[in-house]
C-alpha cells in the first residue's frame, strides 16, 4: 500500500539525529540555537524561538501581542482542529470562519465579517501550501498570527511604487508573528515542535523579553533540533522533486472531472487545468501552475462521492485520506455544518494522494495512472 504521508526522512537525518545521541546532549543545548540560526536566515526573520509544541508557540504568540483575556479570535474552519481547541483551553472566545472554496483559505471579506461580528485578531492557516491574498489582508489593520506549517518556502511576488520587481515575501513574513509547527505530517518535520517568529525588529523585542523568562522545559530538544537542522538544509531540494511530482499529477487531471484548489494570486474559482505549449521544464511541458507555492500535498476536490474515490484508490494499493480529516469542521460538522457550507463542502469532497519525495518511479506512474482514470 502507497501511503499518503511518508516523511522524507533520509541518512543525512539519521546520521545527525545519532551524532546527537552518541555525544549525550539531547536536551535543549547548541542544536537549538544553531537551529534558531538557520531559521532566521532561511526565513529572513528577526528573531524565533523553538519549542516542544505548537500550544506553547501560539500561547507566547498571544502573550507577545497582549491580546486581551476573552478576546475573540478569528480560525477557518478548515484550520486544524487544535487551533480551537488550544484558544478555548487558553480562555479565549473563537469565532470560526467560512472559506473561499476555490482555495480553501479566509479572504479579506470573509474576515472583514468576521470583525464585524467582533473578531478582534486572525489566526491564519495557509493550508495546502496556499498563500491568501495577503496584501488585501493585511489592509484589514487587524493583528494576524500566520501557521505556516503547510505553507512554508512559499513566496508572494512583491513590487515597489513604480511597479518594479522587488524580492518575494516569504510565508511568514507577513504576521506579526508566525507559528511553524514540526509535527510528522509538516512540511518540515522535528518529530514534534514548533518554531514561533518574529518577523521584524520591532516585534522580536517585545517576544524576545516573554521568550527569555520562558522555562526550558519548553524548548524544542537537541534531538529534535537534529533532524530539523537537516530537514531545513534540504527542503530546496525536496521540494524540487514534489513540484515535478505535482506537475505530473495535475498532468494526468487534465481529462478528469475533478478540480484543483486555484494557486493564482487573484483566486476566482476552482482550477481546471490546461497545458502551456510554449514553456518547457526538465523536457517536459510544463504546465499552469504557480511555482510560488509550496507543494505540501495533493488534493484533489472531487466530483463525486469520497468514499467511491477512495475505494477505487484502494484497490490499486494507494490510501487516500480526507484532506481535512483533522480540521475545526471536522470536529465540530454538527455546529458548524450550516454556517461553513463551503468548508463543509470541501471536507467531505477534498482528497489527498501521496505526494513526497520519497515515492518512486514505479509509484508515481501508479498514482497517475489512478488519477488519470478516476471515476
Amino acid at each position: 500500500m502507497i501511503r499518503t504521508y511518508s516523511t522524507t526522512i533520509r541518512r543525512k537525518e539519521m546520521d545527525s539525529v545519532l551524532t546527537c545521541m552518541v555525544d549525550e546532549k539531547i536536551g535543549p543545548g547548541d542544536l537549538n540555537v544553531r537551529f534558531i540560526q538557520q531559521i532566521k536566515a532561511f526565513f529572513g526573520c528577526d528573531g524565533a524561538i523553538a519549542l516542544r509544541s505548537p500550544v506553547s508557540a501560539l500561547k507566547l504568540a498571544l502573550r507577545a501581542l497582549d491580546f486581551e483575556a476573552g478576546g475573540t479570535v478569528m480560525i477557518s474552519a478548515l484550520a486544524p482542529a487544535w487551533h480551537y481547541e488550544a484558544l478555548k483551553d487558553l480562555g479565549y472566545e473563537v469565532l470560526v470562519l467560512d472559506v473561499d472554496e476555490s482555495t480553501g483559505l479566509v479572504n479579506a471579506e470573509i474576515v472583514q465579517r468576521g470583525i464585524n461580528h467582533g473578531g478582534r485578531l486572525l489566526l491564519l492557516h495557509e493550508s495546502m501550501g496556499i498563500l491568501p491574498d495577503m496584501a488585501s489582508l493585511m489592509s484589514l489593520n487587524i493583528p494576524i498570527i500566520e501557521d505556516i506549517s503547510k505553507s512554508a518556502g512559499a513566496l508572494v511576488p512583491s513590487y515597489d511604487e513604480k511597479e518594479s520587481p522587488l524580492p518575494p515575501k516569504k510565508a511568514g513574513s507577513f504576521g506579526v508573528y508566525s507559528i511553524l509547527c514540526l509535527e510528522e505530517h509538516d512540511v518540515i518535520t522535528a518529530g514534534g515542535g514548533a518554531v514561533l517568529m518574529a518577523p521584524g525588529r520591532r516585534e522580536w523585542i517585545v517576544l524576545k523579553k516573554f521568550a527569555d523568562a520562558i522555562s526550558r522545559i519548553e524548548l524544542l530538544p537537541d534531538i529534535n533540533c537534529a533532524l530539523a537542522l537537516v530537514q531545513l538544509k534540504e527542503f530546496p531540494k525536496n521540494e524540487i522533486s514534489r513540484k515535478e511530482i505535482f506537475s505530473l499529477y495535475q498532468r494526468a487531471c487534465m481529462s478528469g472531472k475533478h478540480k484543483m484548489f486555484s494557486r493564482k494570486n487573484n483566486p476566482g474559482e476552482l482550477e481546471t487545468v490546461q497545458t502551456n505549449d510554449d514553456a518547457h521544464t526538465d523536457g517536459r511541458t510544463s504546465l499552469n501552475l504557480d511555482y510560488t507555492s509550496t507543494m505540501c500535498a495533493f488534493p484533489l476536490v472531487l466530483s463525486s462521492a469520497f468514499k467511491d474515490v477512495k475505494h477505487y484508490a484502494a484497490r490499486k494499493e494507494i490510501e487516500v485520506l480526507q484532506g481535512y480529516e483533522d480540521s475545526v469542521i471536522a470536529l465540530k460538522q454538527e455546529e458548524l455544518g450550516e454556517t461553513c457550507i463551503r468548508a463543509n463542502s470541501l471536507f467531505l469532497r477534498c482528497a489527498l494522494f501521496p505526494l513526497y519525495p520519497r515515492l518512486t518511479h514505479s509509484h508515481i506512474e501508479k498514482i497517475v495512472k489512478v488519477l488519470s482514470t478516476l471515476p
